[in-house]
C-alpha cells in the first residue's frame, strides 16, 4: 500500500520523528482555510502516488493566502503521470540550510534490510545512484539483530553528514527503523531530510510503502487501504479479493500464485504477444474465485483470448477443472479461452475438461503451447 505524503508524516509522526505542521485539503476553499489556520507562508504540495511533482508544477509556495487560492485552483485537477490530483497538503514553510536523503527497504539478495543515507538530498535517489554512487552510504542490516545506535552513529559518519546534523540525524534515522520494521513496511524515505537554519534535522518529505498482508496487525492500516490509486478493472478484483495489476495487453491471464502468474505473463511477452493483466488467484481455484476473476477480466475490453495457467498443488485437478466449468457457467464470457492444467492429478482434471472443448474452450499440454496458441487468437 502506498500512502500519500501527508500520511506519510502521519505514520512518521507515529514514532516520534519531527514533521512540519500541515492540513489536508480537497477544494480551493479547505486549502485557503488551512492556510488561514497554519499561518503563511505556506507549501501547496499536490498528493499523488507518483513522483515528479515538482516538474509537473504540483508543489507551489505561497506567501500569501492569494497565491494559497491560485496554486491550490491550478494544482487540484493536475494530470501527475497519470494520476489526476484530489487533494493537496498545505504545509508550513520550513527554513533549509542543507538537503540530504535517507531510507531503508529490504535487500532481498542479500536477505537483509537496506539503508541509504546521503548528503546529496532533494533530488531522485536513483539519479545520485547513477551519477554520483560514492556519494550514497549503505547499510545492511540483519533483521534480528536491528539498528543499533553505534551503529547508525557510523553510518551518519561514513555519510559524511555536517557535525550540526549528527545528533539530530541518529535520532531521525533510529525513528525510520523502527518505523520500516515495526510499522511492517516494504520502503520508507525521507527526501528531503533537512537540516533547519536553526540546527534541527526534520522531515521534509515522506514515501511509504506499507505490506499489506500485515493489515491483521494494523488495523487501522483500512485507511491507506481506502485511498489507493485503481483502475476500474483493479477496484474490482479488490473488491473480490483477488490480487491484480492492470497492463496494457490484449492477453488475459489467470494463474494459480504469483511466482507463475509473473512466469505466464512472461511467457506471453516471449512469445510476441502482451498481457492485459497479472492475475494471481492463489491456492484456490475454485468456482467462486475463478468466476470473479473470468468476470474481471472479461470486462477489461482491450481483452481478446484469456489465458487460464493452473498448477495443482494443494487443490487437486479435478477441482480446479469442476471450478473453471462451473465459474464459465455463471460468467458470459466473450473472448476465448487456452487453458494449461498440470499438477497434482491434472490427468483427471484433463479428462472432465476435454469434453467441454471447442474453438472457444481450448487446452494445450503445455504452457509455452498454450502462450503460442492464446497469443495467436489474440492476434
Amino acid at each position: 500500500m502506498d500512502l500519500f505524503e501527508y500520511q506519510g508524516k502521519e505514520f512518521f509522526a507515529g514514532y516520534g520523528m519531527p514533521v512540519s505542521a500541515g492540513e489536508i485539503a480537497f477544494t480551493v476553499a479547505e486549502a485557503v482555510a488551512a492556510a488561514e489556520r497554519l499561518g503563511t507562508p505556506v507549501m501547496v504540495k499536490a498528493q499523488v502516488h507518483t513522483g515528479g511533482r515538482g516538474k509537473a508544477g504540483g508543489v507551489k509556495f505561497a506567501a500569501d493566502t492569494d497565491a494559497v487560492r491560485e496554486h491550490a485552483g491550478n494544482i487540484l485537477g493536475l494530470d501527475v503521470k497519470g494520476h489526476i490530483v484530489r487533494r493537496v497538503w498545505i504545509e508550513k514553510v520550513s527554513d533549509i540550510a542543507e538537503e540530504y536523503y535517507a531510507g531503508f527497504t529490504l535487500d532481498r539478495s542479500a536477505k537483509k534490510h537496506l539503508g541509504m543515507l546521503s548528503v546529496e538530498g532533494g533530488v531522485e535517489i536513483e539519479a545520485v545512484a547513477e551519477t554520483n554512487p560514492d556519494a550514497i552510504a549503505k547499510i545492511w542490516i540483519d533483521p534480528i539483530e536491528g539498528l543499533s545506535e553505534a551503529t547508525c552513529r557510523d553510518w551518519v559518519a561514513a555519510a559524511n553528514l555536517p557535525e550540526p546534523a549528527v545528533e539530530g540525524a541518529v535520532e531521525v534515522l533510529l525513528k525510520l527503523y523502527r518505523a520500516y520494521s515495526e510499522g511492517d513496511a516494504d520502503l520508507v524515505e525521507i527526501n528531503p531530510l533537512i537540516l533547519t537554519l536553526e540546527g534541527s534535522v526534520h522531515v521534509l518529505d515522506a514515501k511509504v510503502t506499507l505490506d499489506g498482508n500485515s493489515e491483521f496487525r494494523h488495523p487501522d492500516y483500512s485507511q491507506y487501504d481506502a485511498t489507493q490509486s485503481r483502475d476500474e478493472r483493479e477496484e474490482a478484483a479488490h473488491a473480490k479479493g483477488l490480487q491484480y495489476v492492470g497492463l496494457d495487453g490484449s492477453v488475459g491471464v489467470i494463474a494459480n500464485g504469483a511466482g507463475l502468474a509473473m512466469s505466464t505473463a512472461d511467457v506471453v511477452n516471449q512469445v510476441g504477444g502482451a498481457p492485459a493483466n497479472f492475475l494471481d488467484i492463489g491456492g484456490g481455484a475454485n468456482a467462486d474465485v475463478m468466476a470473479g476473476a473470468l468476470e474481471v477480466i472479461n470486462n477489461d475490453p482491450a481483452v481478446k483470448a484469456i489465458f487460464i495457467n493452473i498448477f495443482g498443488g494443494i487443490t487437486r485437478g479435478e477441482e480446479i477443472a469442476d471450478g473453471i466449468l462451473e465459474a464459465m457457467e455463471r460468467v458470459e464470457i466473450d473472448s476465448p479461452i487456452v487453458i494449461r492444467l498440470d499438477g497434482t492429478n491434472a490427468d483427471e482434471g484433463r479428462a472432465i475438461l476435454e469434453p467441454h472443448l471447442t474453438d472457444r474452450l481450448m487446452m494445450q499440454p503445455t504452457m509455452l503451447d498454450a502462450a503460442r496458441r492464446v497469443v495467436e487468437l489474440a492476434s
